[in-house]
């Protein structure tokens, strides 16, 4: 297949990966400003330039029940994108993440002619290490976040490179609400009677979001009854506002909802509940403390504990090599224990 170097399909299946996809095709952009690209994303990409054969959230969801459900369109969107391929013949793809649709994608673009570059690897030295295989036999070039994946990868005959993490240069240094605390001249103030803000991270998926904002919010209303607390959910733009607006009706809370500069509302809290995945390491970057928080269908629990090879889930305690990080999983994670940690 005649290739354009011009056309570049880009692909992220999720709230994370699309925000790294609009930060790439920005830089792209501005560098070769007559570069085409067009795929799957959500809307950072389109803010950022992408032509979308699909919008990311229609298949980006967590556990296997959930999958099932949209395993029609996935395919829709598979093909389709496939057939946009045939149509400009991109000389290279750019997959990000969501490797059970991306890795299948890979293999029919590597028929194709079209070389892959594999922007944040799949957690493969997590779970599932034998894909690594496929990786080796389907990625011309696996570019990581994280040092300890070079060497995993290079183990596998992955041509490799590490890239860094762009949180570390995408979030800023802000001032931190315990700091606040004190005295005007740094020096500790005495007693602080509140209120205590806490942010709610509650994942950037609609079924993370089903799954675990209830909870958050009984937690945080079990804690006011003893503390004064003020809370704030940090709102992925994936996830629609109705869906937040009718869980805070039902918990009958009262709370600030952030859509514009999360990273200012989680350094001015005291305290972050926060759903497991890429917003632990922004989290973790501000400084603002933190306990992860994560629940999955029973079933996809249940296989995950199978092939899950990893002591910690949380990306901060993954980096840093020990649990510094609160980690409440599945039964643990209700509100009485995460109203007590």
């Amino acid at each position: 297949m005649r290739t354009s170097s011009r056309e570049l399909l880009v692909v992220a299946g999720e709230a994370s990966g699309d925000l790294h996809g609009a930060r790439l095709i920005s830089e792209l952009r501005r560098r070769m400003p007559d570069v085409k690209t067009f795929g799957l994303g959500g809307d950072e990409m389109r803010q950022a330039g992408l032509e979308p054969v699909a919008h990311s959230s229609e298949i980006s969801v967590v556990g296997l029940t959930e999958v099932l459900k949209i395993l029609p369109r996935a395919r829709e969107i598979f093909a389709d994108l496939l057939r946009e391929v045939d149509r400009r013949r991109p000389g290279v793809a750019v997959l990000i993440d969501f490797p059970d649709f991306n890795l299948r994608l890979a293999k029919e673009l590597k028929s194709r002619g079209v070389e892959v570059l594999y922007y944040i690897s799949p957690q493969v030295w997590a779970w599932r290490r034998g894909r690594v295989k496929t990786i080796s036999r389907l990625v011309d070039r696996m570019l990581v976040l994280f040092p300890f994946e070079v060497d995993f990868y290079k183990d596998h005959d992955v041509d490799v490179v590490h890239v860094g993490h762009p949180l570390v240069d995408e979030v800023p240094v802000l001032p931190q609400a315990w700091d606040r605390n004190g005295a005007a001249d740094g020096s500790f103030a005495g007693p602080f009677d509140g209120p205590y803000r806490v942010a709610l991270l509650p994942g950037s998926r609609t079924s993370e979001v089903e799954a675990l904002l209830p909870t958050l919010l009984e937690a945080v209303k079990r804690l006011s009854a003893e503390l004064p607390v003020e809370v704030r959910i940090i709102r992925a733009p994936t996830v629609p506002l109705e869906l937040i607006d009718e869980a805070v009706e039902l918990a009958g809370v009262q709370v600030e909802i952030v859509e514009d500069d999360r990273f200012a509302a989680v350094a001015d809290s005291h305290l972050a509940l926060c759903a497991s995945g890429t917003a632990t390491l922004e989290v973790g970057l501000l400084g603002t403390p933190m306990i992860m928080v994560y629940r999955l269908a029973r079933w996809t629990y249940a296989f995950a504990r199978l092939v899950i090879r990893l002591p910690n889930v949380s990306l901060v305690n993954l980096v840093l090599g020990r649990r510094v990080v609160p980690e409440l999983i599945q039964g643990e994670a209700n509100p009485e224990r995460i109203a007590s940690e």
